[in-house]
Formats: structure tokens, C-alpha cells, sequence
């Protein structure tokens, strides 16, 4: 079931939160629970085993390490086989497809699987093994399998994140409160976010499909418009789901963790990934780049090593494509070259080095992006050779003057939205003209009410797209 669709809006939705409010605190998270159950069996009717399975077994392992503190050896071993199975299960369902397709190239033998990657797996089995982990780091287990459950499976957050860590919402899973304000506050950031997948990434997105899709007679412009409007696309479309998340989450009691800051206000690539996907950057950081050493290790190649690798892995985590691999392995060499030459600390003081930097760590992103969206490297690479005018597609054609006319305004949007622009301008007028605020205030209410709106016809002719994170 999608966050945009009418099933969940109309429905399933104002039935959850309703039956929320009025039932017993102690009912509640079994109702949650439940509910997370069918939202996610909607879509995923036999998959759902699967995250139950998942469930189950962590919350077994988990019991059983915090059964033996006093046997650190059996505690390792009984961890060692949560991570096995967590890992395992999903090597099975999103990489064994494209493992045996490479090894069929070397033996026409093996048979190249087909299976079908269930949504949010990558998500939700990162939460269920940090559980895990953080009880054997020293964290109480839940003896509550609902507990356990709805922190695992807790639809807001279930299939696209924000990666939530246990000790940061057990203490919301035993005692939570649902105010006024609260419900006031997550309703609109949940509606922040509607509008931001249904009125900018959709539209959007238009322009970046037109531009991928061609094989010949791409223009340098219309290279870079795509480019610039896929960059828009995938940050709104993941941010304004991550905004629905938080929202929601706030409409029930819990405070999920922010997942985006402005990432390409950026003035590194370092900053960049420390404002994009948030809680995907801390979780690498928690449970493979500070165990490997992280940056405080004997010798710069051990520390370009934990670079590389980490990223490495973050390019795998969001698929089996050798793109998601060059992506990973791109960022690793650059974010390398930052700590190794302390670029962020050397041009803090430069304002004309700093803007030119800045200017390139956008390009930098922007290609990145490429690759990440394309379906292949030679598709990638192609694309990046129309960006320089390297293939012979020319510099503009009058199909572009169209989609820039069209779509420029959506365009024009974005660059706005992604910046906090709205946010400074409402801030300084809060505490400088309070009459001009409520009045900037409003319009925003309405002007987001009114979206809403439009969002939702969208949804009656069936004109929406899926979120792009429910494929990783």
C-alpha cells in the first residue's frame, strides 16, 4: 500500500489512527502492530512471512544473548548467526539474481534465478539486526514480541525508512503521548510531504524519464536538464516520503529521526552525505565504519581502506547493478581525497574557494545521480558524454525549448524548495513582523491544502508513480 494512493488516504489510514486514539494505551501497540501487518501484506501477501519470520527470529536471538552476559563467547556466536541469517536472507532476495547471472557467463550450467525482492527488505532487516546488535553491545532485550514487532514493522517507517535505532524509540514503544499540537504538527509534515512527491517529484520526474529514455539525439541541454531534474526528482520523492514517515509518526506518539537537511546546500561532498539519508549514513557509521576503525586508525591507507569499504557496501545495499557498485565506489574515492587532503577544514576560510568547490561537489552529485539512474555503465556513460557534448546530439533542439516551457515552473519550484529559502524568510519575519508572518503562514497552509488537492485528483486518474526507495 502506498502512502499516495486513495486506498491508504481515505481508508486505511483515518481507520488506524482513529481506532489508535480511542483504544487502551496497553492495546495500542498490538493494534499498531497489526495494522503495520496488513499495510504491508496489501502489496507483499506472501512477504509478509517473510518480515514476520525476521521478526521472530531476532527477537529469539536477542533473548538469547542477553541471556548469557556473563558468556561473551557464546554471546558472539549467537550474533554471529542473527547476522548470517539477516544477511543471508537478504543476499537471497536482492543480490542472488544478480550473482548467478554473472556466473552463468562462466558456466552456462547455472541456472539464473528470478526471484522477486520484497519492498523495504533492506530497510527493516537493518533495523531488526541493529536490534540485535545493540543488545549485545548492552542494551536490555524486549521481552514483548509485539514490542519488538511494531518497532520492526511499524508502517510509517516500514518499507523507505527513516532507519529508526532501538534505543531510540523503546522508550516511545512502552509510553507515548498523543497531544493537540503533536497531531497538528505531524499532519502537516505529513502533508509537506505529500505535496512534495505528488506535485514535484511526479512532475519532475516527467523530464528526467524523457531525457534517460533516449538512446540518440540527446542534447547537451537536455543532458543537463534531466540530470537536474532527476537530482530533483529522487530528493523529493525520498524526502517527501520520509516527511509522510515522520508525520505519521508524530500523529501516533513517536518521534522518528530526521532523514534529510538541505543536502545540496552543500559545501562538500562530506557535508552532502551527512544531510542526505541521514539515518542510512549514521547506521554505516554505527555498525561497520566505527567497528573497523572509522578515521582514527595508525596509517592514511587503513583509513582509505574503511572509507572505501564502507562505501563499497553502501553502493551494494541499494542494489545488485554494477552502477549502484561504481556510484558506491565513486563517492569512496572522493569523500577519500576530502579527509586525506582535510579539504573541508582548508577552504572554510576561502569564500571564493569555497564557492567554486561548492559548485563542483553539485556537478559531482548530478553524476553521480547518473549513474545511479541509469540502467547500465554504457547507458551511464553515454549520458555523461552528452553532458560534455562528446556524442553528436548537438548543443539544444526545439523538442527541449518544449519541455522547459512545460515543465520549467515545476523545475524553478524545486530549486526553491530545496533550499530553506521558505523557512529563513518565515523565520525572520516571526521575529521581526509577527502580523506579516501569520499572513505567510497562512499562505502556506493554503497553498499546501490547496496541492493536497490537486495531489489527490492526481490520484483518482491514476497519474502517480511509486516511490523510487521501494526498490532498494
Amino acid at each position: 500500500m502506498l502512502f499516495t494512493s486513495l486506498e491508504f488516504l481515505l481508508f486505511f489510514l483515518p481507520v488506524v489512527v482513529l481506532v489508535n486514539m480511542i483504544l487502551p494505551r496497553k492495546i495500542q501497540n498490538v493494534w499498531l502492530f497489526v495494522a503495520s501487518l496488513f499495510f504491508y501484506a496489501w502489496g507483499e501477501p506472501f512477504f509478509v512471512l517473510i518480515m514476520m519470520g525476521s521478526i521472530f527470529i531476532n527477537y529469539l536471538l536477542a533473548l538469547k544473548i542477553d541471556e548469557n552476559k556473563e558468556n561473551r563467547a557464546t554471546q558472539r556466536l549467537v550474533l554471529g548467526i542473527d547476522v548470517f541469517m539477516n544477511l543471508g536472507i537478504l543476499f537471497v532476495y536482492k543480490y542472488m539474481n544478480f550473482t548467478t547471472s554473472i556466473l552463468h557467463q562462466f558456466n552456462s550450467d547455472i541456472v539464473v534465478t528470478e526471484y522477486v525482492l520484497p519492498i523495504g527488505i533492506s530497510f527493516y532487516t537493518f533495523q531488526a539486526l541493529s536490534y540485535v546488535v545493540d543488545v549485545y553491545r548492552g542494551e536490555k532485550a524486549q521481552t514483548n514480541i509485539i514490542n519488538v514487532g511494531l518497532y520492526i514493522a511499524l508502517f510509517p517507517q516500514l518499507i523507505a525508512g527513516p532507519i529508526v535505532r532501538y534505543g531510540d524509540i523503546k522508550d516511545q514503544l512502552l509510553e507515548r503521548r498523543v497531544t493537540l499540537d503533536n497531531f497538528s504538527e505531524g499532519a502537516f509534515r505529513f502533508l509537506i510531504g505529500f505535496n512534495k512527491k505528488m506535485m514535484l517529484a511526479n512532475m519532475v520526474a516527467i523530464v528526467a524519464d524523457q531525457s534517460f529514455n533516449m538512446d540518440t539525439g540527446r542534447t547537451v541541454f537536455m543532458a543537463w536538464m534531466g540530470a537536474m531534474c532527476y537530482t530533483l526528482q529522487i530528493y523529493f520523492d525520498f524526502s517527501g516520503y520520509s516527511d509522510m514517515a515522520i508525520g505519521l509518526g508524530k500523529i501516533m506518539g513517536f518521534e522518528l529521526p530526521k532523514n534529510f537537511d538541505y543536502p545540496y546546500t552543500s559545501k562538500t561532498i562530506t557535508e552532502f552525505w551527512r544531510r542526505w539519508h541521514m539515518s542510512l549514513g549514521q547506521w554505516f557509521k554505527d555498525y561497520l565504519y566505527f567497528p573497523l576503525g572509522g578515521s582514527r586508525v595508525s596509517s592514511k591507507f587503513r583509513l582509505v581502506f574503511n572509507l572505501m569499504f564502507v562505501w563499497l557496501m553502501t553502493g551494494i545495499w541499494h542494489g545488485a547493478n554494477k552502477t549502484f557498485i561504481l556510484w558506491g565506489i565513486m563517492y569512496g574515492v572522493l569523500i577519500s581525497i576530502e579527509k586525506l587532503f582535510e579539504i573541508p577544514t582548508k577552504i572554510k576560510d576561502k569564500k571564493a574557494i569555497r564557492t567554486i568547490y561548492q559548485i563542483f561537489t553539485m556537478i559531482a552529485v548530478m553524476v553521480g545521480w547518473v549513474i545511479f539512474r541509469a540502467e547500465h555503465l554504457h547507458a551511464a556513460w553515454w549520458y555523461v558524454l552528452d553532458m560534455v557534448g562528446l556524442r553528436n546530439g548537438g548543443f539544444i533542439a526545439k523538442t527541449d525549448i518544449f519541455w522547459l516551457r512545460e515543465y520549467g515552473i515545476y523545475i524553478i519550484a524545486g530549486l526553491i524548495c530545496s533550499v530553506p529559502a521558505i523557512k529563513n524568510v518565515t523565520k525572520t519575519l516571526q521575529s521581526k513582523n509577527l502580523i506579516a508572518y501569520r499572513v505567510v503562514d497562512a499562505g502556506i497552509y493554503i497553498c499546501n491544502i490547496v496541492m493536497l488537492v490537486i495531489g489527490i485528483s492526481y490520484l483518482v486518474i491514476s497519474a502517480h508513480n511509486p516511490f523510487i526507495y521501494f526498490n532498494f
